[in-house]
C-alpha cells in the first residue's frame, strides 16, 4: 500500500477517488484534520483512566505524557518545546507543576546558570514507567483487536509524517 493510499484508508476514501475528485480530497482532509484532533484527546482519556486505575490522582494526563516523554533525558524547557509536543505555556505551568509535585528536579545548568535543566525524580520515573507499560500492554492487542498492523502503522507514520512536514512549511513559509 502507499503512502497516499494508507491516508485514504485512514481517511475512509477508496485508493482511486481522492486523487480524482476535488470534492472527496476536500471531504478526506478535513475528516483527517478532525480525527487527528480526537486522536490526541483519546490518548490522554486513556492516560486518564490508566492514572485513575493505579490510583494516581494527583497529575492530569497532560503531565503524565510529559513525564513519558521526557524519559531518562536531561532537558531544557525550552528543548521540550522545540521537540513540537508542547506550548511554551503550556510546558512552563506543568513543569512547575510536577516539581512541587516532586515527579520533577529541575536544576540550574553548569555552564549556564540563567538556564534549567529537568530529569524525573524516582517518582516521576514510576509515571513513566506506568506509561510505557500501559503503551507495551496496548502493542499486544493492537493487531487482534484493533485490526491495526506493522505495515499500516508504517505507512500511517509516513502519511502524518508528510502532513507535519506541509503544515510546518505552512507556517515556516508562510504558505
Amino acid at each position: 500500500m502507499t503512502v497516499n493510499g494508507a491516508m485514504r484508508e485512514v481517511i475512509g476514501e477508496s485508493a482511486t477517488s481522492v486523487g480524482k475528485d476535488p470534492e472527496a480530497l476536500e471531504s478526506g482532509y478535513l475528516q483527517l484534520l478532525h480525527l487527528v484532533e480526537r486522536l490526541h484527546r483519546q490518548l490522554l482519556d486513556v492516560i486518564k483512566d490508566e492514572l485513575e486505575r493505579l490510583g494516581q490522582t494527583d497529575i492530569n494526563s497532560v503531565q503524565a505524557l510529559l513525564l513519558y516523554n521526557i524519559g531518562d533525558a536531561e532537558l531544557t524547557p525550552g528543548e521540550l518545546r522545540s521537540r513540537g509536543h508542547y506550548l511554551g505555556s503550556n510546558v512552563s505551568y506543568n513543569l512547575k507543576q510536577l516539581v512541587e509535585k516532586g515527579y520533577i528536579k529541575d536544576e540550574r545548568s553548569n555552564t549556564d546558570r540563567r538556564s534549567k535543566r529537568v530529569s524525573l525524580t524516582d517518582v516521576g520515573l514510576e509515571v513513566r514507567d506506568a506509561i510505557n507499560a500501559l503503551f507495551e500492554r496496548q502493542l499486544q492487542s493492537v493487531e487482534q483487536v484493533g485490526g491495526v498492523n506493522s505495515q499500516l502503522i508504517d505507512d500511517t507514520n509516513k502519511t502524518l509524517q508528510r502532513l507535519e512536514r506541509f503544515w510546518a512549511d505552512q507556517v515556516r513559509y508562510r504558505l
